[in-house]
């Protein structure tokens, strides 16, 4: 059954993104913002449609920058970030880049842990065949927030047993 909120937030009116337009009574966790110094002109991360999974982020640069073939660079979004305790802020290519021009995050998906205040960079690299250029305010990326679950590891003499065992890297075929 879908719980749909009584009042939903929409904030396309005032130009912001519809934050809260199809939330359907879910938590919907909070992502503190702060521009850093000299980038505060740029629009924040926002989603690109109602039922975008994740915010777009951009290029905080000052000049153009060019990736040739085969290379990569760290580009600034300008912003730093408080991601809730619980919660990772994953750092994932957009689509279009990577289908028409083979840009791509090169450590996707890239995480930014609740615990990071620093700036937050996004590492492209260029798949494609021809320089790429990036523009100051380009849409370089999309940040998904995901949930992660606390882990405690134990040391044990033997693994149980499975219907894989150590099969791994195309054992079951291509």
């Amino acid at each position: 059954m879908l719980i749909r909120p009584e009042t939903p937030r929409n904030n396309i009116a005032e130009g912001g993104p519809p934050a809260a337009l199809y939330n359907y009574g879910k938590f919907m966790a909070t992502i503190l913002v702060k521009p850093v110094e000299g980038h505060e002109d740029l629009p924040l991360p926002e989603p690109a449609t109602a039922h975008s999974a994740g915010v777009d982020l951009r290029a905080a640069i000052e000049d153009l920058i060019s990736i040739p073939p085969g290379e990569n660079v760290l580009v600034p979004t300008g912003i730093t970030v408080a991601i809730p305790m619980g919660y990772e802020w994953q750092i994932r290519p957009r689509s279009g880049l990577a289908l028409k021009h083979g840009i791509t995050v090169l450590n996707s998906p890239g995480t930014i842990d609740s615990d990071y205040r620093g700036p937050v960079g996004v590492i492209l690299v260029n798949h494609g065949s021809e320089a790429f250029q990036i523009n100051r305010g380009d849409r370089i990326a999309q940040a998904v927030l995901a949930s992660v679950e606390p882990v405690e590891l134990e040391v044990v003499e033997s693994l149980p047993g499975s219907g894989r065992g150590e099969g791994g890297f195309g054992h079951t075929g291509t």
